[in-house]
């Protein structure tokens, strides 16, 4: 009886053994990290306003771009005019085959903060939500997926931010990408205003209810039923609208329930890492599932 015990014991720390091996060879995948999305919405905020012609915004695109390549992506920026207005879109993507998914985000902020009362209306809105924190998911999305994901392109819009103003457009960045998008990915995902502290996601009434209720899924799995509400609530005018005219099914992942939106209050300390942790993990989630 001892002498077959012995053996039970050898034979366990051999199998042992070679799990520990196996797992120096093959060190844990990496995860989405909150907090370092986190810490680039704020190195976005310190470089100021990323108003489209602003100095920050030519150093948040140079920015990305290293970003993408550090993570091993190949970067193309296209450069044209929609309706006069020049256009800086960034697209990232790791082969050369066409997307099976799209995700994107506006780098862009807003030019004033007109929701502001008195002379702070005409000063620009530091973006830390609506912009920032929509770039930081797409970022720290590059640098932990795994290489072997479905064929995946991110993309960086500009001009999403300017409507309402004189001269101004909404969505011009996207609305020029879509217009002169050569293949059809099977779906889009916008991610837009994901930060807040106070997170509340809920289904984007003009989003595809399929899409919707994976990504929401996903997400209850994880434990985020508290941030992603399985409800309609809002019909929402943004960059996924181009996309949903073209008939590819598109989901907008807002919270517009955000009381800073378009005023100056928008900064670094409304979004949390825990809020970026929920939206990037479902996601980081949803397109492993896909391969």
């Amino acid at each position: 009886m001892m002498k077959r015990k012995f053996l039970l014991a050898l034979v366990l720390l051999g199998v042992a053994g070679s799990l520990a091996g196996l797992l120096l060879l093959r060190p844990p995948r990496p995860a989405f990290d909150g907090r370092r999305a986190y810490a680039d919405v704020v190195y976005q905020v310190n470089l100021g306003p990323r108003t489209p012609g602003s100095p920050a915004h030519a150093q948040t695109v140079a920015w990305i771009r290293a970003e993408l390549e550090r993570a091993g992506w190949q970067v193309s920026v296209q450069e044209a005019e929609w309706n006069g207005q020049p256009v800086r879109n960034l697209v990232a993507r790791r082969s050369d085959e066409p997307p099976a998914l799209l995700l994107g985000a506006h780098y862009d902020s807003r030019p004033v903060a007109d929701r502001d009362p008195g002379p702070e209306s005409s000063l620009p809105v530091p973006g830390a939500n609506d912009g920032a924190s929509g770039v930081a998911i797409l970022l720290e999305l590059a640098r932990s997926l795994p290489p072997d994901t479905v064929p995946l392109w991110l993309v960086f819009f500009d001009a999403e931010d300017g409507g309402g103003l004189p001269g101004g457009e909404w969505i011009v960045g996207s609305r020029l990408f879509a217009a002169s998008l050569a293949v059809r990915p099977q779906a889009v995902v916008i991610v837009d205003m994901v930060g807040d502290a106070d997170l509340n996601l809920y289904y984007e009434r003009n989003s595809d209810p399929v899409l919707q209720a994976e990504i929401w899924s996903q997400a209850a799995a994880l434990e985020y039923d508290r941030q992603f509400i399985a409800e309609p609530k809002y019909s929402m005018f943004d960059d996924h609208t181009p996309f949903v005219e073209l008939g590819i099914p598109s989901v907008l992942i807002i919270d517009f329930d955000y009381p800073y939106w378009h005023t100056r209050a928008d900064t670094a300390d409304r979004v949390s890492a825990e809020s970026l942790q929920a939206v990037g993990e479902t996601l980081w989630h949803w397109i492993a599932a896909r391969r």
